[in-house]
């Protein structure tokens, strides 16, 4: 990764491409074709724009997409993207046990992306547009499925 000017990719295309295959098994698209994956909607670009304002990421980032397409080569493949689903599954899980901090940094910034996005919502049902001012309806439940959680005892201290 490199430091790019605004507007132009940080990422180098491999890069790019294995980070987009990799948000796909993260967020896959749903089996009716209602919702995209999140490689397929371009939340490489949102990566690396969380990337760019938040440097110490960037090399965490890195060093997972290079270990992942040094894996697929082990394999022989060129590269993760070109990797069946069931290999792409196993190359995550390897990496999650020497890189632990890759998936979960990565997963966070994918769904903050993902539910953003205006395709996204429109394809869970709602208008695509932020939640302010005017809100959204949210069906009344049963908040008696909670009372199991209110009897815990405290799981913190009092400051």
């Amino acid at each position: 990764m490199t430091a790019a000017p605004p507007g132009r990719s940080s990422f180098s295309p491999d890069e790019r491409r294995t980070l987009s295959s990799v948000l796909d098994e993260i967020i896959p698209p749903s089996p009716d074709g209602s919702l995209p994956g999140a490689g397929e909607l371009g939340l490489a670009r949102h990566v690396e724009q969380v990337v760019e304002r938040t440097p110490e990421l960037g090399p965490l980032v890195v060093r997972g997409l290079a270990a992942l397409d040094e894996m697929a080569r082990g394999r022989g493949s060129p590269r993760f993207a070109a990797l069946s689903g069931e290999e792409r599954v196993a190359a995550l899980g390897a990496l999650a046990a020497t890189q632990p901090q890759f998936l979960p940094s990565l997963i966070f910034h994918a769904y903050l992306g993902y539910y953003q996005a205006p395709r996204v919502l429109e394809g869970l049902g709602l208008e695509p547009r932020p939640p302010f001012p005017r809100g959204h309806v949210v069906e009344p439940g049963d908040l008696g499925l909670l009372d199991p959680v209110r009897r815990r005892p405290k799981m913190y201290r009092e400051g």
